[in-house]
């Protein structure tokens, strides 16, 4: 049976993930759709249903959760993470939410401009298909709103919004203290128990970032469920190039993937079978594709929480390296660098045995100047709690 939020979870939830700081903000529930039935998945359908009885809970809640409103946007899907949004969005009513697409918008919701949403609301929640986190990072930034978001959230999840989030963040806290004095984190892969890689990640004029499901401060957003520490790379922007270099393994199904990175980039990927010649490919059309943009430590595995095959979740339990944009982290890689808005990619790889059984992190050192390495993680598992 499906998991479903209750009126307690909200009462718990919301408060927790956005700290009161504003007299009775409104909350607007931010959702992509598909263009058409082609386009659309069993997934995809469920999380709107989902949604619709959500936005509905909501708004009997509102004066209990002490908001002013609750209302649900809807848009256009962009049809790729973290790309940026379209220009218009559509208030449009809950109740048709499940069956609606993006070619009904012109009878079937109110157009409004994304600026003026991002004025009118100062609380959003984003459980859409593809990712909204880059561009509601930047926008938070300029308009001053909170956001939490969802990409890809199944009732699968509803166990995560669950766990004490005040023991997460202490968790992602501390590792963020670690990796700010770090100039580098030396990380030691095993593949099949026997073939051993080595990758240097450069961690210098960069500071972490935690992501712990709370969101305190205006101009803020981020993921939720959460529980991961995360850093960018130095991408050699500067007057120094990036000493981010070794090999990278990455399991995909069967196959193992070998990325040789050099300053920070995916130069080049060999390996087994047809994805290795794929992800080469990529490589050579779509160099932005291969920047470093995060090394990412997760920490929920240690609270019970289990895989689903969401990115959104299964980062949160591990280790995890991102390819591809970075300015909403920190970082200097945006969509300019691509070839096109629908080039661009935020993609992680995730180090845990249920998604990369043949590939193990044997050890992450991070180095810092004066101080004896710290041993952060070793057989895949935390050292340092």
């Amino acid at each position: 049976m499906a998991q479903r939020l209750t009126q307690k979870d909200w009462l718990r939830l919301i408060p927790a993930v956005f700290p009161p700081i504003d007299k009775d903000p409104a909350l607007a529930v931010l959702l992509d759709v598909p263009h058409d039935a082609e386009e659309d998945t069993d997934a995809w359908k469920a999380r709107r249903t989902l949604v619709a009885e959500w936005v509905k809970q909501l708004k009997k809640m509102a004066s209990s959760l002490h908001l002013s409103k609750v209302e649900l946007i809807a848009y256009a899907s962009v049809g790729s993470n973290n790309a940026d949004l379209p220009e218009t969005a559509y208030s449009v009513d809950s109740q048709i939410i499940s069956s609606l697409y993006a070619s009904d918008f012109g009878r079937s919701g109110v157009p409004v401009h994304f600026s003026d949403v991002f004025s009118r609301f100062a609380l959003f929640l984003a459980p859409t298909q593809f990712s909204a986190t880059a561009p509601l990072k930047n926008a938070a930034r300029t308009f001053g709103f909170r956001a939490a978001t969802m990409p890809g959230f199944a009732s699968s999840m509803i166990p995560a919004l669950r766990i004490d989030y005040g023991r997460v963040n202490e968790r992602v806290e501390q590792i963020k203290q670690l990796l700010d004095q770090a100039e580098c984190a030396w990380v030691h892969f095993s593949v099949d128990e026997q073939m051993r890689y080595e990758m240097q990640f450069d961690l210098r004029n960069r500071t972490a970032h935690v992501s712990s499901g709370r969101f305190p401060e205006r101009g803020t957003a981020g993921n939720l469920p959460s529980g991961e520490a995360y850093i960018v790379p130095y991408e050699g922007e500067g007057e120094d190039e990036s000493r981010t270099t070794g090999i990278l393994p990455v399991q995909f199904g069967a196959q193992v993937v070998f990325y040789r990175i050099e300053k920070n980039r995916a130069r080049g990927a060999q390996g087994e079978g047809t994805r290795a010649l794929t992800e080469d490919q990529l490589l050579r059309r779509e160099p932005a594709y291969g920047n470093i943009a995060e090394l990412g430590f997760g920490v929920l595995a240690d609270f019970g929480i289990e895989p689903i095959g969401e990115v959104l979740l299964d980062e949160k339990l591990g280790f995890h390296v991102a390819f591809g944009r970075s300015d909403h982290f920190g970082g200097f890689v945006g969509i300019g660098q691509f070839s096109s808005p629908q080039a661009v990619v935020h993609i992680d790889r995730i180090y845990i045995p249920a998604l990369q059984p043949r590939v193990v992190v044997e050890s992450i050192d991070l180095v810092c100047e004066n101080k004896d390495p710290v041993r952060l993680i070793e057989k895949g598992n935390y050292t340092i709690f």
